[in-house]
C-alpha cells in the first residue's frame, strides 16, 4: 500500500512540475528567467527561494495586498496550485552567486546586517532573515539577490507602498539612510 501512495506522490510532484514549467514558459520566464535566475535588478532572483514565500506573494499580487499593475495581470488567472507548483518549482533552482560589486560598501552592509547599528537603533538584520540570509517558509532568502531589487523593496517598504509583509519591516526600515539600505542589499547580493 506504501509503495503505491508512494507511486501517487510522484505522478502528483511531476504533474506539478509540468504545471509550473507550462506556466514559466508562458510568461514568468519574460522576467525571471527560465530557472528564476532573472537578467535584470529590476525583476527578482526566484531560484532557491522558499515555495512558501513564492506562493504567498503571488497570491498577494492576485488578491492586490502586494500593489503591481505587471504582477496583477499575470497572476490572474492562476489557482492556488498552480502558485504552490511555481513555488515548488523555483525553490529547486540553484540560487546565482556573485560577488558584491562595491566591496566597502558591502563590507559595511555586513556590519549592519549582522549587528545593526546602535546609533539609528536599527536592529540586526540576521535577528529575522537568519546569519546566512537564508530566510524562512515566511520570510524571503535575501542571499543572492540583486542589490538594486533589495535596495526598491527596502525603498518600498520605508514608504509604505509595500504593505503585504511584516508590519516590524515599516518600523525597521523608517530608522535606515540611503546608505544603510544601499549597504545591506550590496551585502547581501554577494551572498
Amino acid at each position: 500500500m506504501l509503495s503505491v501512495v508512494g507511486a501517487a506522490a510522484g505522478v502528483l510532484a511531476q504533474t506539478d512540475e509540468e504545471r509550473a514549467k507550462k506556466i514559466v514558459g508562458g510568461s514568468c520566464f519574460l522576467c525571471h528567467g527560465v530557472e528564476g535566475e532573472s537578467s535584470s535588478e529590476v525583476f527578482p532572483r526566484l531560484a532557491g527561494q522558499h515555495w512558501e514565500y513564492i506562493a504567498k506573494q503571488l497570491e498577494n499580487f492576485k488578491s492586490g495586498k502586494r500593489k503591481s499593475t505587471a504582477m496583477a495581470s499575470m497572476v490572474g488567472k492562476l489557482s492556488p496550485e498552480d502558485m504552490v507548483a511555481l513555488g515548488k518549482y523555483f525553490e529547486k533552482k540553484s540560487a546565482p552567486r556573485e560577488p558584491a560589486k562595491e566591496e566597502d560598501l558591502a563590507g559595511m552592509g555586513k556590519y549592519i546586517y549582522l549587528h545593526g547599528n546602535k546609533f539609528s537603533s536599527v536592529p540586526a538584520c540576521s535577528s529575522c532573515h537568519g546569519k546566512e540570509g537564508l530566510g524562512t517558509a515566511s520570510l524571503p532568502r535575501l542571499a543572492g539577490q540583486y542589490a538594486g531589487y533589495i535596495e526598491a523593496q527596502l525603498k518600498q517598504f520605508n514608504q509604505r507602498e509595500r504593505t503585504n509583509d511584516n508590519e516590524v519591516m515599516h518600523s525597521i526600515v523608517a530608522r535606515m539612510s540611503p546608505l544603510e539600505m544601499a549597504a545591506v542589499a550590496e551585502y547581501l547580493s554577494g551572498r
